[in-house]
């Protein structure tokens, strides 16, 4: 690891504004990717700021009926809260299915959305990767590609966004606040979040130099069941290959999210209007213009079959006598 500076702020506008006059600052809160990662020399800031002295750790009702998550409430914290597991059970079955208990009470709700992707050529510092180092090249296409993504991708980078809080929040339309160096504040919707490569695959998010979150928050709950299924190569502690993130309606109407196929998590709203006709449907709308590789073209059909396996728990829940539709 190399040396760093270290400052603690007081403030969620001093904390921008550090940031933002340090050159190669950034933002600490629970550190769960963040360390790793200078460990390996792969982030290297020069100075950190440390936000978890800023009080931002609460769960509050919202005036239009939904709720506001504070950008250092713990994964814990927000799979556990009552009105979360009653109104949006997505949300507590994707974070459950993120990472171990120890995880899950140190990670924060603003660091889940700002994990980096887990490609193995991002972590391998002797290979190529635009978004570890723009301009070196992309040695994953062209190379061992099965855990990457089929839709979204640029001829700069094939790297997925690995995180599972991120696919429920985008189901659910959430929203994302945030507060500048100069003090001002925004909201960003859920979906205008996280950016596709493009030329730029270093660029994750559409946040501006030293932008903090300071919280997430979700519109009134949407009734109907919630459905989270995740596939992976083992039962637990792994990144999805596809994971899909489901309210679906005792109508047959829903919404999807898909994680594990894009840069970001995947969602299509026009084609959620066919969700009434099934999986099929959905799909061959979701993934126009997929470019799977040979290693990753399963992805496709799987999303297929993840997704109908979905729709078919909902439809089994509704149906089972003293089934809670929201609940986790």
């Amino acid at each position: 690891m190399k040396p760093f500076t270290y400052t603690r702020a007081k403030t969620p506008a001093e904390a921008a504004a550090a940031v933002a006059s340090t050159p190669n600052a950034k933002f600490l809160a629970g550190g769960t990717n963040l360390l790793d990662l200078m460990k390996l020399e792969i982030e290297t800031p020069a100075h950190l700021v440390d936000v978890q002295d800023l009080k931002l750790d609460r769960i509050e009702p919202t005036d239009d009926g939904g709720i506001r998550i504070g950008a250092l409430v713990s994964n814990t914290a927000l799979a556990s809260d009552p009105r979360v597991r009653r109104d949006y059970g997505v949300l507590t079955r994707a974070i459950v299915a993120g990472a171990s208990g120890q995880l899950r009470n140190k990670a924060t709700t603003a660091g889940n959305l700002l994990q980096r992707t887990r490609c193995p050529y991002f972590y391998d510092t002797n290979q190529a990767c635009n978004k570890r180092r723009p301009g070196s090249g992309c040695a994953a296409i062209g190379g061992y590609s099965r855990q990457l993504a089929v839709i979204g991708t640029s001829d700069a980078c094939i790297a997925t966004y690995p995180g599972d809080m991120a696919v429920a929040m985008r189901v659910l339309d959430a929203t994302v606040e945030t507060i500048d160096p100069a003090g001002q504040t925004r909201r960003i919707a859920f979906g205008e979040f996280h950016r596709l490569p493009g030329d730029s695959p270093h660029i994750d998010t559409n946040l501006k130099p030293g932008e903090l979150i300071t919280a997430v928050t979700l519109p009134k709950p949407l009734g109907g069941t919630h459905i989270y299924r995740k596939v992976r190569d083992r039962a637990s502690y792994a990144f999805a290959l596809v994971s899909v993130a489901a309210v679906i309606q005792r109508d047959g109407s829903g919404r999807a999210a898909i994680g594990g196929i894009a840069p970001r998590p995947w969602r299509d709203e026009a084609a959620e209007a066919a969700m009434p006709q099934g999986a099929k449907a959905v799909t061959d709308r979701l993934l126009a213009g997929a470019r799977p590789t040979r290693d990753n073209a399963f992805k496709v059909p799987l999303v297929e079959r993840t997704l109908a396996a979905a729709i078919h728990d909902a439809k089994t829940m509704t149906q089972t006598p003293g089934t809670q539709e929201r609940g986790a």
